[in-house]
């Protein structure tokens, strides 16, 4: 570890155990006496540590706060999920709009970035040496955002005008909101359609009008809901789940292996490098076109009414070269 890892080891040993021997810093810090003697001096000089000796325990313990400047470590660079966390983040905040958060989204922001500063690099210097590209977000009106979170919170009825892409028309809905789902870099409302009489998932940003109701939502179990919405695959889910057995050759493997396609998928590698992946699905087409992502380096073994639905979709790509 470098130097300023063991800064850190030695204030975490401190703050946890209260007295340190010095043979315990050597052991954790796998350093030398005298190097170990020298951190402890460093600390105490450069950062004006409060560590001091304490004979009857034998061993180093905090002290009260030395005279002059606060004891603090400078900052220590995140790891890269914490980054990616910060940066995302800051991105989804700025993509809001005054509405639900009216007037704390800024105040909010200011607050990451000083979190970004902490480390070994301003945020600037992170916003522009690091980017977040999001290929699959789509983008819709904020201020329909703003009224469906609002309605969420409230726990109140709304009005909504959505947009069905797949058959091409437009619908007027009233729906008892239940929650907001962030999946794949793009929002969705779960809720209670009292024109269907069903739960249903929408897309926020097919949402083209969006009003609150006066009258309460109808509250539906957070059982019930996961049961129905969250059971298959992805956000698309419904109460009939079947599952799907994916082969993947060996050369996607390298990629597919490192990911996450539902929290219940079932994987194995086979002997030649080839890889079985088994997951629950209820909505077809989302899946479908998931598969299709993967061109020839994947095959569907079952059910074979979605090796069907494949096999129809690539069929009708490859009429479209001759």
């Amino acid at each position: 570890m470098d130097r300023l890892e063991r800064f850190y080891k030695i204030d975490r040993l401190l703050k946890e155990r209260r007295i340190v021997s010095f043979a315990d810093f050597k052991a954790e810090l796998g350093m030398s006496p005298a190097s170990v003697k020298r951190d402890l001096a460093y600390m105490r000089e450069r950062f004006n540590a409060p560590i001091e000796y304490d004979r009857e325990a034998n061993g180093y313990r905090f002290g009260k706060p030395a005279p002059g400047p606060r004891y603090e470590l400078p900052g220590l660079w995140f790891n890269a999920g914490e980054v990616l966390a910060l940066l995302t983040t800051l991105r989804m905040l700025g993509d809001l709009q005054p509405g639900m958060l009216a007037g704390q989204i800024e105040p909010l922001r200011e607050r990451l970035r000083s979190i970004l500063d902490s480390g070994d690099h301003s945020w600037e210097e992170v916003e522009k040496r690091i980017r977040i590209f999001q290929p699959e977000r789509r983008t819709g009106e904020a201020r329909h955002f703003s009224v469906v979170a609002a309605a969420v919170l409230r726990r109140a009825r709304l009005w909504i005008r959505h947009y069905n892409r797949p058959r091409d028309e437009m619908t007027e809905r009233e729906v008892s909101p239940q929650r907001l789902v962030h999946y794949r870099d793009n929002w969705y409302l779960d809720a209670w359609c009292h024109l269907r009489n069903d739960l249903r998932s929408f897309a926020v940003d097919a949402i083209r009008e969006a009003r609150l109701e006066e009258a309460a939502a109808k509250e539906i179990a957070a059982k019930q809901l996961d049961a129905h919405l969250g059971a298959g695959y992805g956000i698309f889910a419904g109460s009939k789940v079947e599952w799907a057995k994916l082969k993947f050759a060996a050369q996607a493997a390298r990629w597919v292996s490192a990911q996450s396609w539902h929290p219940d998928q079932r994987t194995h590698v086979e002997k030649d490098g080839s890889y079985l992946m088994e997951l629950p699905f209820a909505d077809t087409p989302e899946l479908v076109q998931e598969i299709l992502k993967w061109g020839a380096d994947v095959e569907v073994l079952a059910p074979a009414s979605l090796r069907e639905r494949v096999a129809q979709s690539l069929a009708k790509a490859a009429s479209r070269y001759g």
